[in-house]
């Protein structure tokens, strides 16, 4: 296992909607390690000047100067904790911010399936756009890591992660080269203290929630329109889905 004394930062990046949120409460619930909420969502409202729900909220909550977001994931680790972990949203890395922070990280990339993505987005913000669920983004981001790293980093899909939790989480820790504790399957009820502001409306599903116990059914049945949407996902999904920890 990994030398407690060395720190360890892991970059989750995650379209929305793909059990993100869950996944930090897991990684929270461990002990060792310290969490933040999408470091980069106030710098991409601020700079993309797209609308989202509780807009200003986020932008004056959060730091809107990308290159100070960039150093804060390289910097100093919380409480002084060995682990750091990281939710990161593929849509916010726009063209203009630099990426090469991402060096320093252990990236790894989570994916939902796209019909299931497309049902849950489109009950938080009406007409959601390809961009908008960050698979586009996502596939950008994974070759380059590979470019840089001349490998594949790593992929977990979120079915695996519903459907087997100690199973998946073991592999992605063993993965990581971090030691898996059953801590991670499950929490308390209701909202975190390291939630972003934007939890009061995206999160209320995930605040129900005690844990990563519930298999996922099968696919929704969507209108043609977000069949539409979904189907243009499905190659950028089906891409990483070629790595994904087996």
């Amino acid at each position: 296992m990994q030398d407690a004394k060395k720190t360890t930062r892991i970059a989750m990046w995650s379209g929305p909607r793909n059990l993100s949120t869950a996944l930090m409460y897991a990684f929270a619930s461990r002990g060792d390690c310290a969490v933040w909420d999408e470091p980069f969502y106030a710098a991409y409202l601020k700079h993309s000047g797209i609308p989202h729900p509780m807009t200003e909220e986020v932008i004056a909550a959060g730091e809107p100067d990308p290159a100070k977001v960039a150093a804060a994931c390289l910097g100093e680790i919380p409480n002084g904790q060995p682990l750091f972990y990281q939710k990161h949203m593929t849509l916010h890395m726009i063209p203009a911010f630099e990426r090469d922070f991402m060096l320093g990280l252990t990236n790894v990339f989570l994916i939902r399936h796209p019909a299931r993505v497309v049902a849950s987005y489109s009950k938080k913000r009406e007409s959601p756009t390809l961009l908008d669920l960050g698979y586009v983004q996502q596939a950008h981001l994974f070759h380059q890591v590979a470019d840089w790293t001349g490998e594949p980093p790593i992929v977990v899909d979120s079915f695996d992660i519903r459907a087997k939790p100690l199973e998946t989480l073991s592999k992605l820790c063993a993965a990581l080269h971090i030691p898996f504790t059953e801590k991670m399957l499950h929490w308390p009820a209701g909202p975190k203290t390291y939630d972003g502001v934007w939890a009061p409306h995206w999160y209320n599903a995930v605040h129900a929630s005690t844990g990563l116990d519930e298999p996922e059914g099968p696919l929704p049945t969507l209108s043609p329109e977000f069949q539409k949407l979904a189907d243009e996902a499905m190659p950028y999904y089906d891409r990483l889905a070629a790595f994904t920890l087996r």
